[in-house]
């Protein structure tokens, strides 16, 4: 009888997780995850003189250092190519940002509060439960954040996982970074990411034929226009040769004075480009394994929130940058 109990209790259980999965992945994941045999616990890692590490502590800083190294390695500094006065010298345009109270409100309640906190602990369940009570000062905080082009160092702070790509487990460069960044950085980042978007549809500066990251947009649309092409060609008896490519490290390997010189040349109003700037630059990252952190990393690439992988700005300003290459 007991048994029985038990089994409809999970049954009840499994049902009304399965039915909110929607609103809830986190705790579906996680239930899923408890239930697989094999653990996804991060395995030993080799170290550059290829030792072995097997402590968490460890294997946090291999990837760190590895992390590091891309960034520094591969891209260019801000610093070195980027004048202040490419800045500068843009002229203003509409007029100061305006951050409204009631946009930040409407922002906080649409958190989503199974969405995990940033380094500086600070989780969206309570910014959600407070919205009436942060929307006044963090709409001060954002406008002057906007009008002064500076941006708080917390809001340039991650912390990384590590996720395997491919090849084997123990060399790093397997592993692509993914960032926790904070929550109030992130809503700051949609106005942001609100004029950049509108300054690029008024120039055109996003391609028709970009669809990855695009609302309405998927891969599913990219192969109906794809074959569309292809097929009205060979219809016409022509002959199609496709040729595939692919971005090595494309987030990694941003140039920030071409990105800045794109935007600027595309119009985008001083008080943006100015916040934008300071954002791209010094930010600071470490890398968590099950808890455990390693040392905080600096690097003035974009690229440190996480390859910006589910980062607002971040994603636009990639599709900003490859148009530059006329691809």
């Amino acid at each position: 009888m007991l048994e029985i109990k038990i089994r409809e209790a999970k049954s009840q259980f499994e049902l009304k997780m399965a039915i909110s999965v929607k609103d809830n992945k986190k705790c579906f994941n996680k239930y899923i995850n408890g239930k697989r045999k094999g653990k996804a616990n991060l395995c030993s890692l080799l170290d550059e003189g290829g030792n072995i590490v097997t402590a968490d502590e460890e294997k946090a800083e291999v990837l760190n250092a590895y992390f590091a190294s891309v960034f520094n390695g591969k891209t260019t500094c801000l610093q070195d190519n980027c004048s202040l006065e490419l800045v500068d010298g843009v002229r203003e345009q509409n007029g100061p940002p305006i951050i409204q109270e009631v946009a930040v409100r409407e922002l906080l309640r649409c958190l989503d509060v199974y969405k995990s906190m940033g380094p500086d602990g600070i989780h969206p369940r309570v910014m959600r439960e407070l919205a009436d009570e942060l929307a006044e000062p963090l709409s001060i905080i954002y406008q002057q954040s906007w009008l002064t082009g500076e941006v708080p160092d917390d809001w340039k702070q991650a912390n990384v996982t590590s996720v395997h790509k491919k090849g084997g487990k123990k060399d790093p460069s397997n592993y692509r970074p993914v960032s926790l960044t904070s929550v109030p950085a992130k809503i700051m980042e949609q106005f942001i990411l609100s004029v950049i978007t509108q300054n690029l549809q008024a120039g055109q500066g996003i391609r028709p034929s970009q669809h990855g990251f695009r609302r309405g947009r998927s891969c599913l649309t990219n192969l109906i226009s794809f074959y569309d092409q292809v097929t009205r060609l060979v219809d016409a008896g022509k002959a199609v040769d496709v040729v595939y490519l692919d971005f090595s490290k494309a987030f990694d390997t941003v140039s920030h004075s071409t990105l800045l010189n794109k935007l600027s040349a595309g119009g985008l109003d001083k008080s943006t480009l100015h916040w934008v700037r300071n954002w791209l630059d010094g930010w600071a990252r470490r890398v968590v394994v099950n808890g455990a952190a390693s040392s905080w990393g600096q690097a003035p690439v974009v690229s440190l929130r996480g390859l910006c992988w589910g980062q607002f700005c971040s994603i636009t300003l990639l599709m900003t940058w490859v148009r530059v290459l006329n691809l």
